[in-house]
């Protein structure tokens, strides 16, 4: 293992990287076109019906809230009536399944927006939820690399790749930009809405336009909502909706975060488990245990969603059903129920007492956000093959994750890297 050297990597909990090797450095996504996304789907929808649309959507250089929110704008509903499976890039071409609730294929058709395509693929009776995907595919270029002994290195980096790196939570699901998703998760959890308001309308990060920083920095410090409602452009639709609700109703911060779509308040939240997640998987490896190697007390995951507990008796076959790939090596990311499975390996317990998180904090804010929040058992390791191809200063990465992991991941590990080089 070896340790980051980045702020940023080490502020979110990603502090260590599988191998040893040097890095390929480079830049990921200096085009769009740079980072191709097609989600798998779990099943044929065009077999089935009901009144939710199933539509392939293919987007360029969009953020995923924003592009919905201006597809249900063009098809005059509210941005609630639909749905999707995964998250996907901003700055990428992505391909990915969406629900909408009651419009016409001929409505649909008629959406035209810059960097967007709907294509109707077929019909189904619920809604399309995050996680109801098979997985993604990647194809990805890594430009302006200088590397000595390039090819032995991208080698030893695949070779590790396909037996584990550590599944760390992306910079993109804390906020690439401006990285403080899960922070307001942790205010609400607190319960705090005012901070949490302050904190997504005022925190100003120094990647942003100047401009963007001066409006942010004098809200925080002035709590004016007028002056940067009349501040902000137009594009900036979460804030001024923010800023909108306080000046109509001045001191309801309550009120103005709810003015967020309700998927964007799950975001935060489950940002802040992600940290957690995050933390302990570090604090695991810095204590001198491997992502492949059971103890006595971990946890496994199996592929059929069954847990078990690892105990000095039954080491010697669960290393085969690790090394099978039956099971894996899990942490538990907590939620608004008690966990009764925190084992004394486990480093959540003390992470949680940190920051002063119980689960009871996850049940008001699922009561608030009117998400579940339930604990989840979530893989410490990520093994992928990766199909490489090396053409002068650039290495392009193909392979296939499982719901929920993340490219950018992989990435890091071969370019070690300013995390801002992938963003």
């Amino acid at each position: 293992m070896r340790l980051s050297t980045f702020p940023l990597e080490r502020e979110l909990g990603m502090q260590y990287y599988a191998s040893e090797a040097d890095g390929i450095g480079g830049r990921l996504r200096v085009t769009p076109e740079d980072f191709i996304v097609h989600e798998i789907p779990t099943k044929d929808w065009s077999t089935t019906t009901g009144p939710y649309l199933i539509c392939r959507l293919t987007k360029t250089n969009w953020e995923l809230q924003h592009a919905i929110k201006e597809i249900a704008r063009r098809l005059a509903i509210s941005h609630r009536r639909i749905g999707w499976a995964g998250t996907k890039d901003k700055n990428a071409v992505t391909t990915q399944l969406i629900s909408i609730y009651d419009v016409t294929p001929d409505a649909v058709t008629a959406v035209q927006l810059k960097d967007i395509h709907l294509e109707i693929v077929g019909q189904a009776n619920e809604q399309l939820s995050l996680g109801d995907l098979a997985g993604n595919r990647f194809d990805l270029l890594i430009r302006e690399v200088k590397a000595h002994e390039l090819q032995c290195r991208v080698d030893e980096i695949s070779a590790i790749a396909k037996k584990a790196l550590p599944n760390y939570f992306g910079l993109q699901r804390f906020g690439v930009i401006r990285p403080l998703t899960h922070r307001i998760g942790e205010c609400m959890l607190h319960g705090d809405y005012e901070r949490a308001v302050v904190m997504y309308v005022g925190e100003a990060f120094p990647h942003e336009r100047e401009d963007i920083q001066k409006i942010r920095t004098a809200y925080k410090d002035t709590g004016d909502a007028y002056e940067a409602l009349r501040n902000f452009p137009q594009s900036f639709a979460f804030e001024r909706a923010m800023l909108h609700h306080l000046y109509t109703h001045p001191g309801d911060h309550t009120g103005a975060l709810q003015q967020l779509p309700p998927k964007l308040l799950s975001m935060f939240v489950s940002a802040f488990q992600s940290y957690l997640f995050n933390c302990a998987l570090s604090r695991r490896i810095e204590d001198g245990n491997t992502l492949t190697v059971p103890v006595p007390g971990d946890r496994l995951l199996f592929t059929n969603g069954r847990t078990d507990v690892v105990t000095a008796q039954n080491i010697p076959a669960v290393t085969l059903h690790i090394a099978r790939n039956r099971c894996s090596i899990a942490l538990f990311m907590p939620g608004k129920d008690p966990a009764d499975t925190i084992t004394a390996n486990d480093a959540m317990t003390g992470i949680l007492n940190a920051h002063q998180i119980t689960h009871e904090d996850f049940r008001r804010a699922a009561t608030f956000v009117k998400t579940k929040f339930d604990g989840a058992w979530r893989p410490i390791a990520l093994s992928t093959v990766i199909e490489t191809e090396i053409k002068d200063d650039t290495v392009r990465c193909r392979f296939t994750l499982p719901p929920g992991h993340y490219a950018t991941t992989v990435c890091r590990e071969f370019m070690k890297a300013d995390p801002l080089q992938m963003v």
